[in-house]
């Protein structure tokens, strides 16, 4: 059974996923970075450059996807749903998230670009949870998709 101190640490962890996305779609890049720790790596396949590792590269690489969506905070919506979170032991974290990613700008005729699922892992620092490694796997329009190794 969870307690309730184990229910309030998925709930802070959930915020950082949340928190995600509002900075990314907001185009917050150097909040969206401070989610990250400082070694963190992310997984999004060679499409987006391979993995990025460190919170710098994490920056610079997110910088510059942002600049390429235009001046539109929130053209672009990542929906997060389905959180499925379990804690590993005091400081570690996994956890998965179905993702829908959509266009918002005018004149899109179909909105959805693609859905996915984020598979990642957490770290509890002296700044609270953060993001150690995160993985996209893609369901459509492509399928590019490995199944969770802790969860």
């Amino acid at each position: 059974m969870v307690t309730p101190q184990e229910l309030c640490e998925i709930e802070e962890i959930k915020e950082v996923r949340y928190l995600y996305t509002h900075y990314y779609d907001g185009q917050r890049v150097e909040e969206l970075a401070n989610l990250f720790t400082e070694d963190a790596v992310c997984e999004f396949g060679e499409e987006y450059g391979g993995d990025w590792v460190g919170r710098e590269q994490i920056y610079n690489n997110y910088k510059n996807f942002i600049e390429g969506e235009g001046d539109d905070p929130h053209g672009v919506m990542h929906a997060v749903v389905n959180p499925w979170i379990r804690l590993a032991d005091e400081t570690t974290a996994h956890g998965r998230w179905y993702l829908l990613d959509l266009r918002t700008t005018e004149g899109v005729e179909n909105p959805l670009i693609l859905f996915g699922i984020y598979d990642e892992t957490y770290k509890k620092t002296d700044d609270g949870w953060k993001i150690a490694r995160t993985r996209i796997d893609f369901l459509w329009p492509r399928r590019e998709y490995q199944p969770s190794k802790n969860l």
